[in-house]
Order: C-alpha cells, then structure tokens, then sequence
C-alpha cells in the first residue's frame, strides 16, 4: 500500500528551491576541496603539525583518495537509501571531518580528516548532480547542472580569501571551522526542504509520494517501474554500463573524466608555479586561483546554455580542444594582460568541459542507472585527480616548464578525442521495445 501524498505547501515548490539548496553544500564542498592548497603555505611556514612539502603532498592525497571511494560509492549507495539521506551523509562526513582537521595534534589525526572529508566530497557532488538533472525543467537540464557546478567554482574563490583572512599563525585551524559551518546551516535545511529523489521514491513503489512531489515541483515522472530487484540484483545498475555494445559508451566516458580531472586537478594546482618558473612575475598565487575559477563560473553558465541547445557532447568535445589550445598558449611569452585573459578563458572551458561530460552522461543514461553512471565517471576520473598533481609536481622538479605545459595540452587532446568518439547526441537511445538504454550508443 503506497503511502498519502504529501501536502502541498502554500505556495507550491519549484526546482530553484532544489538547486539552491543543492548549491550551497557543493558551494562548501569546492571550500573543503580547496581549502587545504590555501592554508598549506602557512602551515609549512609555522611547521604546524610537523608539516614537511613532501608529507603535504601525501596528506593532499588522502583526500584525493577518499573522494575516489566516495564518488564510485555515491550512485549505488543512493539507490538503497535515496539521494537525500546520501547528500545530508556526505555534508555531515566532510563538516565534521574538518572539525578534526581543526582541532588535530598531531599529522595522523590531520591525515585522517582530510581522507575522511574526502569520502564526503566524493560522493555529494555526482549525487548532487544527479538530483537537480532529475528536478531541472525539461530542456534545461545541461543549464542547471552548469549552474551547479559554479558553486564549486566559487568554493574555489572563497578558498583563496579563506587563505588571506587565516593567514596569521595558527590560522589554519580558523580555515577548517569556517568548513564546519555546513553541519550548522546546510544540513538542518536540507533534512527539512529539500525533497527526495523521484526515481528512489518510485523503485521503492512510493508511487503516490513520487507523484505528489512531481506535481508540487512541476516536473514529469521518470519513466521508472516502481519496482526494484532485491539485495543480490543492486549491482545490476553497474553491470547494465556495460551490456551488449555500451561497454565501449562507457570506456569512453570513464576515459574522457579520467583526462578531465587531471586537468582540472593539475592545472589548478600547478599553474601558478609553472608561470613563475617560466619568467611571468605575476605576484601570489591567489590571482590565478581568483582568474582561473571565475572564468570557471562564467564558463559554466556559458556551457550550459549552449549544451541545452546543441548537447553537451558536443559543447565537451570543443570545449576541451579549446582547453588544450589555451594550455599551449601558455608557454609562449605575451604580455600581462594577454597572460591573465588567457588564464581566465582556460579556466571557462577546462572546468566546464568536466562538467558537461557530468550532464552527457546523465542525459544519456536511463533513470534507474542514472545516479550509478554519473558516480562511476566521476569516481574513475578521480584516478585522473590523484595522477594530475603528481605529473605536475613531477614536470616542475624536473624545471621543464615547457614539458607540463605541453602534457597537460595532450591530455585536452585526448579528452577531445574520447569525448567525440561517445557521438555527439544528447538523448538516450530508445529501440523498438520502447526501452530506454542506460548510454546512447555511437552513431
């Protein structure tokens, strides 16, 4: 017997109320990510904690790690327990992880925080995406997900002010309370406004609740039975990735998000240092954190328009090849000006290249898959976000800036190639029996 409808609020809801909610965790979420590139300078010159350059690096790893698990966790986890508990979860791990960080004596105490935060960042942001792709207006469904994603950008940008307003010794512990504030504010408003997954509510046969929920937010139902297989059939989703010719779909996705995030996760971390050992006197690392990330947010609201409109394969395979020509560019001698617009239009398509490879896939996927597709890319990327720092890092030491520049230039290549050989449709693939596939296949 399905339970009552909910009531329905005065007012009605709308699909702002799910973004908006779902903006403000992954805003922090970008803060967590970020935070620890900010506050390490100062926490290596007060040697706090016994901190050494080469024992950062391992820490940043531990995160790094974490939001692996995370991510290939998040899409399977949320088909047992729904997408709300699993984003009001992932909030509470990485707020209160960093209360550990903040009041840590020792490295091992700070190292586990930082992995354990990273199990939450991993597993909020494709989980994130997946809700606000199921709540998003028909037609937008690549605008809303670029409007998400801004919000990581801006937790990028606030990292860096974070890391100026710390700086006076002992500030780093300042730094990580401020990312405590998520389990204060985000959680009791997300356990209290924000709705559950459509998709969850019908495979659970909560049909009613499903529809009541559709009818006060204004969306249609997924096209899901309300029926879900037992404990030994969960992993169906997964195994569905790679049934009859989808495999190569798949492959694909998983190895365009791997070059992704190496971008996304090398060239943040090592551009600044690559500029100044290439002879640029552009002052602190903070302006190009500040250029590189707002011309993330404009880039992401950029490319969700035109993914609406022409697809966000399409949208990911150019942006990218314009990634890789940005990248290049680098390492020829220009003016400051010309330097920071450069800086700032990689940033407009490398992050949003990323993010559009999240919304192909969600597109492209059936509703009982979709929360499982979008983990696994992103959680496979993140094996790119481990590699992508440590190559960076690899190419400074060796002082060959031309090198980092020229291999984080082929790896937009290959993003481009493996983007464009998913072919460049948007909509799933429907076969005769009416069937939505979990990926489209190739034309």
């Amino acid at each position: 017997m399905s339970p009552s409808p909910a009531p329905r609020p005065r007012g009605g809801g709308t699909a702002a109320l799910v973004v908006a909610l779902c903006w403000a965790v992954v805003l922090f979420d970008g803060l967590d990510m970020f935070v620890y590139g900010s506050v390490m300078p100062n926490m290596l010159a007060g040697k706090a904690l016994g901190l050494t350059p080469d024992k950062g690096g391992d820490i940043g790893s531990y995160a790094t790690f974490g939001m692996l698990i995370g991510a290939l966790s998040a899409g399977t986890v949320t088909d047992w327990i729904g997408r709300k508990k699993v984003i009001l979860t992932c909030t509470a791990v990485f707020s209160l992880a960093s209360a550990l960080c903040a009041v840590s004596t020792g490295l091992g105490a700070f190292g586990l925080g930082r992995f354990i935060a990273g199990l939450g960042l991993g597993g909020l942001l494709p989980t994130t995406i997946t809700m606000v792709a199921e709540y998003a207006p028909r037609g937008r469904t690549a605008l809303i997900v670029g409007t998400l994603m801004t919000a990581h950008q801006a937790g990028g940008i606030l990292s860096g002010f974070v890391g100026i307003w710390t700086a006076q010794p002992g500030g780093w512990r300042v730094a990580y309370w401020i990312c405590v504030i998520p389990l204060l504010i985000g959680v009791p408003l997300i356990a209290k406004f924000l709705p559950e997954s459509l998709t969850f509510l019908l495979a659970k046969g909560r049909t009613d609740e499903a529809r009541a929920l559709a009818a006060r937010y204004d969306v249609g139902l997924p096209a899901l039975k309300p029926v879900r297989p037992a404990t030994a059939s969960r992993w169906d989703a997964v195994v569905a990735l790679f049934r009859g010719k989808l495999w190569r779909t798949t492959l694909l996705f998983w190895l365009t998000s791997f070059f992704g995030l190496l971008l996304v996760y090398g060239v943040s971390s090592w551009l600044p240092t690559m500029m100044r050992g290439a002879g640029y006197d552009l002052g602190s690392s903070l302006s190009f954190v500040v250029v590189i990330n707002l011309g993330g947010i404009v880039g992401m609201l950029v490319a969700g328009r035109f993914s609406d409109r022409f697809g966000a394969p399409l949208v990911a395979t150019i942006w990218f090849a314009l990634t890789a020509v940005g990248i290049a560019l680098l390492d020829i001698r220009m003016p400051l000006v010309f330097t920071y617009a450069d800086v700032f239009l990689t940033g407009l398509f490398l992050f949003s290249a990323q993010a559009m490879v999240y919304a192909a896939v969600a597109a492209r996927s059936a509703d009982g898959h979709r929360a499982t597709a979008v983990g696994w890319v992103s959680g496979i990327g993140r094996f790119g976000a481990v590699f992508g720092p440590w190559l960076g890092g690899q190419l400074v030491a060796a002082h060959n800036e031309t090198w980092g520049f020229g291999a984080f230039a082929i790896a937009g290549v290959l993003a481009t190639v493996f983007i464009s050989l998913t072919g460049l449709r948007t909509a799933p693939a429907t076969p005769a029996n009416g069937t939505v596939l979990p990926h489209s296949t190739t034309a």
